[in-house]
């Protein structure tokens, strides 16, 4: 049977301005040469009008429905971290961030900065809360791990757990940090709040008066001297990837997030050299990793991510410029035995410039494989790809389509 190769651009559709988009305006000699061997079209990921996270995004790419499988980005995060989450699991999203104000109490700071300048260098401050938070008096584990860049993810272990609790993400600079408060009348949630804002009241005072946020201070950096949660979910019983769909996966990223996805679904999931999930990734590297997971893997997952980062700091040029580097890095596919292989280039969902944020948008997409409908389109942008002989479909209706292409799907009826 063939294979299937899904190359997604996380946030790469985008809304004109001025008539053109970051992917109109990109010079891009090797998608537009895929564009024209295959057939186009343009997804809603989810469904119309609605706007995906990377996370329900990609579950829906890959066959899961997100409004059965999905319980909070927190559970993917921390397996994406390294976590070995299991089942009942209260796991979170994690930012290392920027407070100031006076007093003691970190729910009286006001957040400067969400992502404390992008910071990078946090195996001390992971070790420092490791060593330091102690939630003995609850009689519950926790599991604090560093992700990519200034993310994180922690997990809360133990009996009577809820995950019907709110954030302490306030998501905005300027406001301050929010104290974790019940979502409902269980003693669960009750309890599970009361951990919560000790552990950020105990990470506070270690982050605060760490050596490593003292020199970023004389650095003139921002501390990261608070981790703010958010995406609380209960960890859910999720069939691997096999046993939903029979074929063994392979998952090539750089984020944490993504890698999450590929590690719940018991994915094959390595660390590629150079992989950051940003601008500066080794996109090279992925590329190689990918043709090199095709060679056993059955479905095989190519993640790159700054298109998104580059498209909420509102950098239209930068975002452009990516997109060229991905268009080089790219070219060894289009060598690729497309009676073997099923090439699927497209977005997880549209993060315009404009609007710094994701938004429902449909995203433009390419199938490569021998026997598909070739169509008229030349271009692979937003602009153009709607006019393709795809229409108009879903990301589970993508999923499916390619796996008929492979002849890996199932008749249905008689």
């Amino acid at each position: 049977m063939s294979k299937v190769l899904l190359v997604v651009l996380d946030g790469l559709g985008d809304r004109p301005i001025d008539g053109k988009t970051p992917l109109s305006e990109a010079k891009t000699p090797n998608m537009n040469k895929l564009a024209k061997m295959g057939i186009n079209g343009i997804m809603d990921t989810i469904s119309p009008g609605i706007r995906p996270g990377s996370d329900t995004g990609h579950l829906s790419l890959l066959g899961y429905d997100p409004y059965k499988y999905y319980t909070g980005r927190g559970p993917i995060e921390a397996a994406g971290a390294g976590v070995d989450v299991k089942p009942g699991d209260i796991a979170f999203r994690v930012n290392f961030a920027t407070v100031e104000g006076e007093g003691e109490s970190v729910f009286e700071k006001v957040v400067v900065d969400r992502r404390a300048g992008r910071i990078s260098e946090t195996d001390e401050l992971e070790k420092a809360i490791n060593e330091g938070v102690d939630l003995s008096e609850f009689g519950v584990e926790f599991i604090f791990k560093r992700g990519s860049g200034h993310r994180g993810a922690l997990v809360l272990r133990g009996e009577n757990l809820s995950d019907k609790i709110s954030d302490t993400d306030p998501h905005k600079v300027g406001e301050k940090v929010k104290r974790c408060v019940p979502l409902d009348d269980s003693e669960e949630a009750k309890r599970t709040a009361e951990i919560v804002n000790s552990f950020m009241e105990q990470a506070h005072r270690i982050l605060e008066n760490h050596p490593l946020n003292a020199e970023r201070e004389k650095r003139g950096l921002p501390k990261a001297n608070v981790v703010l949660l958010r995406g609380v979910g209960k960890c859910p019983h999720i069939p691997s990837f096999e046993e939903m769909h029979g074929m063994k996966l392979a998952v090539i990223a750089g984020t944490t997030l993504i890698k999450g996805i590929g590690r719940l679904l018991k994915g094959y999931v390595p660390d590629i050299e150079g992989a950051t999930g940003n601008r500066n990734t080794n996109l090279d590297n992925k590329v190689k990793a990918a043709l090199e997971a095709l060679k056993k893997y059955d479905f095989v997952l190519l993640h790159i991510k700054a298109t998104d980062e580059l498209s909420h700091d509102g950098d239209f040029e930068g975002k452009k410029e990516f997109i060229e580097k991905v268009d080089k890095a790219i070219e060894p596919l289009l060598s690729l035995d497309f009676r073997d292989v099923c090439l699927v280039v497209t977005a997880d969902h549209s993060t315009p410039v404009s609007i710094k944020e994701h938004t429902g948008d449909p995203v433009p997409v390419i199938v490569v494989h021998e026997g598909v409908r070739v169509d008229d389109v030349e271009e692979f942008s937003e602009l153009k790809a709607w006019k393709g002989g795809l229409c108009r479909i879903r990301g589970m209706d993508l999923f499916r389509i390619a796996l008929d292409l492979v002849d890996r799907m199932e008749k249905f009826g008689a």
